[in-house]
């Protein structure tokens, strides 16, 4: 299935100022990289800028090879890469199924469609049982499952997941974090999107730390937490 994500030299931003500033980094085929840094860091717009939303002004960023950057999103999505969005983002007055085959909609025949659900199903029993509860109506927490699975539905190369601690109870949060890993584990690349340190370090294989639209430290998570910036900013 593959799935190395390369980004090099990106500049990116809005009107005419660049947020990002050169970023480079990349996520290993099958295993989980993580992206972390303050609120204003630039994660947001790396993450429109993968995805296409934020058109880059220079720079690369490729899946396996392919250039992805000037593409349309729905071909980047088609590509490979499928996106948690921050804060869930799901239709609330369809249903749990209606939400998961919204995710879907580039598989051919239903046969497949109803084999990913159940795929889904068995990571989310708790889904199963609610797939005719309206989404609008369910906790944070299994929100958060359903937008997961939602990204699953496509069979993704890599997964793009961003803050999805945000606004989850404690025990919601490693939940989630506990099903990013069993993912992973299936085979799937992760890039992890995070301001959660100290749950996102215990997970992922490599990390990037981001500042003011740049990489500022890179490394396992036991460099990341014995780089002394590193702990002054988020370690206290």
């Amino acid at each position: 299935m593959s799935g190395f994500l390369s980004i090099e030299a990106l500049v990116a931003g809005y009107d005419k100022a660049d947020v990002l500033t050169g970023v480079s980094l990349s996520a290993e085929a099958g295993r989980i990289t993580c992206l972390l840094g303050a609120n204003g860091a630039g994660k947001t717009t790396l993450v429109r800028a993968i995805l296409g939303l934020t058109p880059p002004r220079g720079g690369s960023i490729r899946l396996d090879g392919r250039e992805l950057s000037g593409l349309p999103t729905h071909k980047i999505v088609a590509a490979g890469i499928a996106c948690i969005p921050e804060g869930r983002r799901l239709f609330p007055k369809l249903t749990v199924e209606e939400n998961l085959r919204l995710g879907c909609y580039l598989v051919p025949g239903e046969a497949l469609l109803r084999r990913r659900l159940e795929e889904v199903y068995d990571l989310f029993p708790r889904l199963r049982e609610r797939r005719t509860q309206l989404a609008g109506t369910m906790s944070g927490g299994e929100q958060a499952m359903v937008s997961i699975g939602r990204g699953l539905m496509g069979q993704p190369k890599i997964l793009l997941i961003d803050e999805p601690s945000l606004g989850l109870s404690p025990l919601f949060v490693k939940e989630n974090f506990n099903i990013i890993r069993r993912i992973n584990e299936g085979g799937t690349t992760v890039l992890l999107v995070e301001q959660n340190v100290h749950q996102t370090l215990a997970i992922a294989h490599y990390g990037y730390v981001m500042a003011q639209g740049r990489v500022v430290a890179a490394g396992t998570p036991a460099e990341l937490t014995g780089n002394d910036e590193v702990r002054q900013a988020y370690f206290g």
